[in-house]
């Protein structure tokens, strides 16, 4: 579904991501691991569209989407959610995920103004869909809270509801569990089982390595922004060369 070909990002003098190719099959999910530092965010900003790639190139489904911007990747089904948070603290909860919605969303100055009908109907059907994901996630008593008065770990949650809201193909998850208690983590973990069970592609940046090796179908290590590894998780916890470089210590 995803291809990425001989991808570059450059700071100044300083090579993030250094010429990385790797594949993403459709309805897998695929974890990008390695060190702090080792470029993963970075990778996905590229992919995503909020960096200009300085090299190499980012095809889906056969067609070249390189350096296309975020606000336009949305429309060929790609969203991502944000190592730090990227939520609107003065909203509240159901009004975040409506946020995700808006591509659906009537729109328009009159119809809006006069409160058409078909508006009026679009935000019943998409308030419905909006607590619907919540309830998945079990946010659901929150909807009507401002976000800024909750929890770390319900925004958490409510930045990969407000993604799932873009109806994504595929959707590119920076450290979802980051931060998260031992529950919560495993809440995350079956959400994101249920929605590759809806179709829906995973790209993992994750440090749980419990989770990476539980969830990935395959997965690629990055290490001062080269790609180190690529296997499927057996493969990568008996890889040598990641043992040393990421996993640590003697097996």
């Amino acid at each position: 579904m995803l291809e990425i070909r001989n991808l570059t990002k450059r700071f100044g003098g300083l090579t993030a991501v250094d010429d990385i190719s790797f594949r993403v099959a459709k309805g897998h999910i695929h974890a990008v691991i390695g060190p702090n530092g080792a470029g993963k965010t970075t990778l996905v900003n590229t992919i995503s569209g909020v960096y200009r790639s300085d090299g190499g190139s980012v095809w889906l489904d056969g067609a070249d989407i390189t350096d296309t911007p975020t606000d336009q990747l949305v429309y060929r089904g790609i969203c991502r959610t944000f190592q730090n948070l990227e939520i609107c603290g003065g909203m509240t909860v159901l009004e975040n995920v409506m946020l995700g919605f808006d591509r659906y969303l009537s729109k328009g100055l009159w119809p809006t103004l006069l409160r058409s009908r078909r508006l009026l109907e679009d935000e019943r059907r998409y308030t419905e869909r909006a607590m619907h994901l919540l309830g998945l996630i079990g946010i659901r008593d929150y909807a009507h809270q401002e976000a800024r008065n909750l929890s770390y770990g319900i925004l958490k949650k409510l930045e990969i509801v407000r993604a799932l809201a873009t109806g994504p193909e595929l959707l590119l998850l920076d450290e979802p569990v980051a931060g998260l208690n031992p529950r919560e983590t495993a809440e995350v973990a079956e959400l994101i089982r249920t929605i590759v069970a809806d179709e829906v592609t995973v790209i993992l940046i994750e440090h749980d390595m419990r989770m990476v090796m539980d969830l990935s179908d395959r997965i690629t290590v990055m290490h001062f922004g080269k790609k180190l590894a690529e296997g499927t998780p057996e493969e990568i916890r008996n890889d040598p060369e990641v043992i040393e470089a990421y996993l640590g210590g003697r097996r």
